[in-house]
C-alpha cells in the first residue's frame, strides 16, 4: 500500500528550522537558505583548511535571464553573508573574499573570535514574498535600519518612496518585463524552472513553487499547458504593476565596480537588506527585470544618477502575510566531495 509522505508545509517548516551552526553541515545549511535566482542555487560548499569556499554550479546557471552570470555570483555573495552570519552565531569570525582565478570562488576563513549578529536569527523568518502588499509606509526609523544594515564595502542599497520616481522605474520594469516575456527561449527557461504542485516542489527541492506566488496548484501537464496559453506580456505587466503600486517602495542594490568580486558583494548587501526587513517585519520580493535587460539597465542607471555604478538588483518592499516558503535540496547534494 502506498503511502502518502509529508505535505509542502511539513517539509518547508523542517527545512526552515535550526541547524547547529558550530559544524560545517549546519554553516551550509545556513547558507543555502539565502536568496538566489530562480531558487535554482547554484552553488556548491566545500570544506577547506581555513573554512569554505563557495563555487558557482555553472550546471545550475540561467543562460537566458542571466547571460553574464551575474545573478549566480550575487546568489553566491547571499549565500556566504548567511554562512558568515551563521558563523558569528556559533562564536566564529569570518573573512570573506573573492578569488577569481578559474570560475572565481568566495572564501570564507573562519576564527575564533566571532560575536552573533541579531541578523542571523532572521535567516529562517526570510522569504521572497510575491504577493499584493498592503500600501502601507515604512517609518523613517525603518528606512534608516534598512540602509544600514545594507551597507558594505563596495555596495550599498538606494531606497525610493517618492511616487513619482516609483512610477518611472515602473515603466522601466514593464519594458524589461515585456522584451523578457516575448522572447520564447527566456518563458522556456522560467518554464523549466516551475514547480506546478507540492510534490513537484518536493521531488526537486528547487524551482520556482506555483504556491510561492499565489498561483493555485495544478498537475504538471496542465501547469505547463496553462503557461504556454497564459503567460503574455499583459497579463505579466498587470502583474507586476499591481504588486509594485502596492508596494511601500523600491530597494535598488547598486556596487562600485562591474566585475564578479562586486557582484558578490551586492549579493551579500542584498541579503542583508532582506534580513533587516525580516527583522523589521517587513516584507520584500525580487523585480530584478530592468537589470538583467541591458538597455533598460542603462536607463535605470541613469534615472537614478548611478553614474558608473551598476544596479544590480531591484526589489520592492512592504507589508503583507507570509506567502508559502520555497525549498531547497539537501545539504549533502550541494557539498563537494
Amino acid at each position: 500500500m502506498l503511502t502518502r509522505g509529508p505535505g509542502h508545509a511539513a517539509v518547508a517548516a523542517a527545512l526552515w528550522s535550526p541547524r547547529d551552526p558550530a559544524t560545517f553541515e549546519g554553516l551550509v545549511h545556513y547558507a543555502t537558505l539565502a536568496a538566489n535566482s530562480h531558487n535554482a542555487q547554484a552553488w556548491r560548499f566545500r570544506r577547506t583548511a581555513e573554512g569554505v569556499a563557495i563555487l558557482p554550479d555553472l550546471g545550475r546557471a540561467l543562460p537566458v535571464a542571466d547571460p553574464d552570470d551575474h545573478h549566480l555570483y550575487a546568489s553566491m555573495g547571499c549565500a556566504a553573508e548567511n554562512l558568515a552570519l551563521a558563523a558569528g552565531a556559533a562564536g566564529r569570525s569570518a573573512m570573506l573574499d573573492f578569488m577569481p582565478e578559474g570560475h572565481g570562488r568566495v572564501t570564507v576563513a573562519l576564527g575564533r573570535d566571532g560575536a552573533p549578529d541579531p541578523l542571523f536569527h532572521a535567516i529562517l523568518e526570510r522569504q521572497c514574498t510575491r504577493s499584493i502588499y498592503d500600501g502601507r509606509a515604512v517609518p523613517a526609523a525603518d528606512l534608516a535600519a534598512l540602509e544600514a544594515a545594507a551597507r558594505i564595502d563596495g555596495a550599498e542599497v538606494m531606497l525610493i518612496t517618492d511616487p513619482a520616481r516609483i512610477a518611472q522605474v515602473l515603466e522601466l520594469v514593464l519594458a524589461a518585463n515585456a522584451a523578457q516575456v516575448a522572447n520564447p527561449a527566456f518563458a522556456a527557461e522560467l518554464k523549466s524552472w516551475l514547480r506546478f504542485n507540492a510534490r513537484a516542489a518536493i521531488a526537486a527541492g528547487d524551482g520556482l513553487h506555483s504556491a510561492a506566488s499565489g498561483n493555485p496548484s495544478l498537475p504538471g501537464f496542465l501547469g505547463r499547458f496553462m503557461f504556454d496559453r497564459f503567460f503574455n506580456v499583459a497579463a505579466e505587466n498587470d502583474r507586476y504593476a499591481r504588486q509594485l503600486r502596492s508596494s511601500a517602495g523600491l530597494a535598488v542594490i547598486h556596487s562600485a565596480r562591474n566585475d564578479a568580486a562586486h557582484w558578490v558583494q551586492a549579493g551579500r548587501s542584498c541579503q542583508r537588506f532582506a534580513l533587516q526587513a525580516t527583522a523589521l517585519g517587513i516584507r520584500h520580493a525580487h523585480l530584478n527585470q530592468p537589470v538583467e535587460v541591458a538597455a533598460t539597465r542603462a536607463q535605470l542607471q541613469s534615472l537614478l544618477g548611478l553614474g558608473d555604478r551598476r544596479p544590480d538588483m531591484l526589489l520592492r518592499f512592504g507589508h503583507a502575510p507570509p506567502m508559502p516558503r520555497s525549498l531547497r535540496r539537501p545539504v549533502a547534494a550541494v557539498i563537494d566531495p
